[in-house]
């Protein structure tokens, strides 16, 4: 990589972290929030549910701004608003002043993948080894996130770890002024004489995008179908029984959960690695073929013991993240330069957007189906997305 891969990649992979931590630590501030706004299950669920569909809904404006603007100024003002989004909920006084403030952070976090990623596509020569370093810090964050506010939250209250976590990306976007790089210094895939949505859009929907975009909504769907639940499935699993150390009690499953989320970076990390140096076409095919596979063996694992369900659970983490930077790097060859930030909007709207179906999906197939049905429905996501990354291998021979 060169001086400026190395600048966007770094630049990216610090926003990616800060994205994930954010995303995946609300869930620990609902607990508290519960009780600190004296709210229902439902009231509460809702609002979040607000800020997390911001995410996919805002996509899509955010990536056409992004092909405008420049990705460089756009992942600014989204550090710069989810961490104001965080700053806001720790001075919240009551439901409606939260629902605000996850608003805001909903809104700025729906504008960093399709800035981030078309930055990377168009920015770097390197685009795989780009996108799995940052496909790397975006599970670091994931993982590390939750883990450092759970340890905090022992130690402070709620609102001064929400400010604690505002902080790392206000300074992030304060540095971005002397961080410095050529936004379009990729090779990319062409450039278009178009400026307008209407007209960017007809010509994303005229050739390959199409299948592109259904294999990531495909992707998206198989992802919420199964990480919905995944940390009750696994808490429900007889090998995971409750520890009990002296007074306190460990969850075996949560640390299984955190495992496979670390081991998902080592898959975004590979997953990149290798659309550098094979064609995507021929990647993304061996991505839901292992997806297919790994789905289908995870009953029997956890019907065999400790050792076959760490396994299942290790490649189950390993492969979803390992198809990102693949699909991402499909966009990257599929797609015109110019207007591939407006294309990751419209992956991210189905990733994040109509992706959301899949927990729907998963909770209808655990309540009449148990766990069974949820990975038969996944397995036949997978192999539906990999009829289309088939079709796709075979027409770009």
């Amino acid at each position: 990589m060169d001086a400026n891969d190395r600048s966007i990649t770094r630049f990216t992979m610090v926003a990616h972290a800060s994205f994930h931590a954010y995303e995946m630590t609300i869930p620990l501030f609902v607990v508290v929030w519960l009780s600190t706004f004296d709210v229902s299950t439902a009231v509460l669920g809702a609002v979040v549910a607000v800020g997390y569909g911001l995410i996919g809904i805002g996509a899509l404006p955010s990536g056409s701004l992004a092909d405008s603007y420049g990705s460089k100024r756009l992942v600014v003002v989204s550090l710069v608003g989810m961490a104001f989004g965080f700053l806001l909920t720790s001075v919240a006084t009551n439901v409606v002043v939260l629902a605000v403030a996850l608003i805001l952070w909903g809104a700025a976090a729906s504008i960093y993948h399709p800035a981030g990623l078309s930055l990377l596509t168009r920015g770097t020569d390197q685009q795989g080894t780009a996108l799995a370093y940052h496909g790397l810090a975006g599970n670091v964050g994931t993982a590390v996130g939750p883990l450092v506010a759970a340890l905090l939250l022992t130690v402070f209250e709620w609102r001064v770890v929400v400010v604690v976590f505002a902080l790392p990306a206000l300074a992030v976007a304060a540095g971005a002024r002397r961080i410095s790089f050529e936004e379009r210094a990729g090779g990319g895939s062409g450039t278009v004489e178009t400026d307008t949505f209407l007209e960017q859009s007809k010509l994303l929907f005229a050739g390959s995008f199409v299948i592109v975009l259904t294999i990531a909504m495909l992707a998206g769907t198989y992802y919420r179908g199964v990480f919905t639940f995944l940390p009750d499935v696994l808490a429900d699993q007889p090998v995971f029984s409750p520890v009990e150390i002296g007074a306190e009690t460990f969850e075996p499953s949560q640390y299984a959960y955190a495992g496979l989320l670390l081991i998902g970076g080592i898959g975004q990390y590979v997953g990149g690695r290798l659309s550098d140096r094979v064609d995507p076409e021929s990647a993304i095919v061996v991505a839901f073929v292992a997806l297919v596979v790994v789905a289908l063996l995870f009953v029997p694992a956890a019907n065999a013991g400790l050792v076959p369900l760490l396994l299942v659970c290790a490649a189950l983490g390993f492969f979803v993240f390992f198809e990102a930077p693949i699909q991402q790097a499909l966009v990257g060859k599929h797609v015109p330069a110019d207007v591939q930030g407006l294309s990751f909007g419209y992956v991210y709207l189905c990733v994040f957007g109509i992706g959301a179906v899949g927990s729907a999906l998963a909770g209808v197939a655990l309540a009449y189906g148990g766990v069974p049905l949820l990975f038969a429905m996944v397995s036949v996501l997978a192999v539906v997305a990999l009829a289309f990354a088939g079709y796709l291998f075979v027409t770009e021979r």
